[in-house]
């Protein structure tokens, strides 16, 4: 590599200049201490990890986005965290082993071997929350409204939730008898909304006229709130599970009716689909290309720990929710002190400091650039007396 090209970074993976990572790291502990107050611990996995408990239970979505590097120590192969979920649900089944409902939070880098969408990142900084030990809806609109809290804390205005469940094709299909290879062929059919091609593949693969008819409705059940009794209608008689998904949707609907937010049901759209187990959601704003977070329930993750426990939770971009943010906070300046050796002076820095100022000390012969050490006022010694003077 030639000399001038060493300042150079990998497609996809950025820096955080002191600025923004003022406001990055602001931010996280805003968060941290918001799940503190709501009961969530604070838990800090490795970066890299033995590949067999990395990837256990994650599908092969994350397979793929994960980097892999040999242990000189042991022989095994390792990855590099792609997602913190995983770390946590290892946690809760092996190394802190809770009876009841478990409640942890996270915040740390993660690193993908390919940007998730054009011009994304491949070091996002990942932020958000896991509730292991309970099955009830009451975790998930728990989890749920601590996500919408998330963004709020962030300054996102304008949040559009998108919500789903997994169980209303899971249901469908528990008795149509689909090979994996069918069942992949229908699951991306209804990904891209191809209804004629659906109708077609529908025609020539489900023998049962019912089980069809509710295939091709799943296309056009999306909307607001109100497509909840249109599905209910086009799915009349489906399986029960199908049926309770929909009146675990109809509830949190009714829950987040007062937060103002605005909320899209797709009940044909199924992220996650081989790695949830129930309610899933996302957000958005406008003009903004992707997720600023998602999350939902993804029970039996920690079977391969040998401690299969209900889950749900959520994840957020830290650095994505700083720049879709619009709120305020203080930018004040720093305190500039000239090279004094007068011990008066070092004990005003001292005290300065302790109060919870941005003090910067200057060398001897120092030519000061205010701008680039953030810094708008200046200590300097007047008629015996050290004060603080606001520089022009």
């Amino acid at each position: 590599m030639k000399n001038v090209d060493r300042w150079l970074l990998p497609d996809g993976v950025d820096e955080v200049l002191p600025g923004q990572a003022q406001v990055v790291e602001h931010l996280r502990r805003q968060l941290l201490d918001l799940y503190h107050n709501w009961g969530y611990d604070l838990v800090i996995p490795p970066m890299v990890e033995f590949t067999e408990s990395l990837l256990s239970g994650s599908g092969s979505d994350l397979d793929l986005m994960t980097f892999r590097v040999t242990d000189q120590i042991s022989g095994r192969m390792m990855g590099i965290r792609a997602d913190i979920t995983p770390q946590t649900a290892r946690m809760d089944a092996h190394s802190l082993r809770r009876e009841g409902p478990n409640r942890l939070c996270y915040a740390g880098t993660v690193l993908h071997t390919r940007p998730r969408g054009p011009l994304e990142s491949r070091t996002p900084i990942s932020v958000g929350v896991e509730l292991f030990g309970e099955a009830t809806l009451a975790a998930d609109i728990e989890v749920i409204e601590l996500f919408l809290q998330t963004l709020k804390t962030s300054g996102v205005a304008n949040v559009h939730l998108d919500l789903g469940h997994v169980d209303i094709f899971r249901g469908l299909l528990a008795s149509a008898d689909l090979t994996r290879d069918q069942e992949t062929e229908l699951f991306e059919l209804l990904q891209r909304k191809a209804s004629g091609e659906l109708s077609q593949w529908v025609d020539a693969n489900i023998g049962d006229s019912q089980l069809a008819g509710w295939l091709n409705a799943l296309p056009g059940l999306a909307g607001s709130g109100e497509v909840l009794a249109k599905a209910k209608a086009a799915l009349a008689g489906a399986p029960a599970a199908v049926i309770e998904a929909i009146a675990q949707l109809e509830n949190i609907i009714a829950v987040l009716k007062d937060t103002g937010v605005s909320i899209y049901l797709d009940l044909g759209e199924m992220p996650g689909y081989h790695y949830h187990t129930g309610v899933v959601f996302a957000a958005y704003v406008q003009g903004y290309g992707k997720a600023l977070g998602n999350g939902g329930r993804y029970d039996h993750v920690g079977e391969a720990f040998g401690r299969s426990r209900p889950a749900t939770g959520f994840a957020c971009d830290l650095k994505s929710l700083v720049t879709q943010g619009q709120g305020s906070r203080d930018n004040l300046g720093g305190i500039f002190v000239p090279a004094n050796s007068d011990p008066e002076c070092q004990r005003q820095v001292a005290l300065l400091r302790s109060q919870g100022n941005r003090v910067v000390q200057g060398f001897a012969g120092q030519k000061v650039d205010f701008n680039e050490i953030n810094c708008d006022r200046q200590l300097v010694e007047r008629d015996g007396h050290y004060v603080i003077d606001k520089l022009s």
